[in-house]
């Protein structure tokens, strides 16, 4: 890929939410955020930490494994309520759905306090509205390609939902079929495992996607 002069990032300031997808744990700590920075020039926040969870408890994962273990709700609630922050993009965790934790209802509400962070939809539907009450921007979901779970497609699915009463972007890399069709050598290289991408995996296939999804949606809330 290459650098966009006139990208219409450039200058946004997004804060990226998620765990070892977002941080780029098979590719030396170097995801697409980064990419996001060099290529389109974003002011990019980067919470992102090995093996947590989108529900709002310590993960076993991440202490026992990486030492690290803050949920992306108690990392979320310690960025800088006075940033301006233009879009917020939080990555569909994995781990909930290795852990198999509860999937949960979707709420009747918008409070951020209404909702049960103790479940993936309630941890979701609190990032959303958190976000929203607190800097005002914008909320982008992403998932990752598909992998054979049926954890994970049940969130992909409550992910849909949350959408249409949201109204978030969701970059859906899971279901798109067209991205999905690579062929079996594409896929070697570009993941190191069913869940986490190479370097090559960012740069080559998921981040054409996701760079033209996030102008795409941004474009539409008038945030660009």
């Amino acid at each position: 890929m290459e650098k966009q002069s006139e990208s219409p990032l450039c200058g946004k300031t997004i804060l990226f939410l998620g765990s070892s997808v977002t941080y780029g744990s098979a590719a030396e700590g170097q995801s697409f955020v980064e990419l996001f920075e060099t290529l389109d020039g974003v002011n990019a926040i980067k919470e992102a930490k090995n093996g947590t969870t989108l529900v709002d408890k310590t993960s076993p994962l991440a202490p026992a494994i990486f030492e690290e273990g803050d949920s992306y709700i108690e990392r979320l609630k310690k960025v800088d309520v006075a940033a301006h922050i233009d879009c917020v993009l939080c990555q569909l965790s994995t781990n909930d759905a290795t852990l198999k934790l509860p999937l949960g209802e979707t709420g009747d509400g918008t409070a951020p306090e209404s909702f049960d962070t103790h479940t993936v939809t309630g941890a979701m539907e609190y990032i959303i509205a958190y976000s929203r009450e607190t800097w005002g921007c914008p909320v982008i979901f992403y998932t990752g390609s598909y992998y054979d779970s049926k954890e994970y497609s049940a969130m992909v699915g409550r992910l849909l939902e949350l959408r249409d009463k949201w109204g978030i972007g969701l970059i859906d890399l899971y279901n798109d079929k067209e991205f999905n069709n690579i062929s079996e050598d594409e896929y070697k290289c570009y993941m190191s495992d069913p869940i986490h991408p190479t370097k090559e995996g960012y740069t080559e296939w998921w981040m054409p996607k996701m760079e033209s999804e996030m102008i795409r949606f941004m474009q539409e809330q008038k945030s660009l």
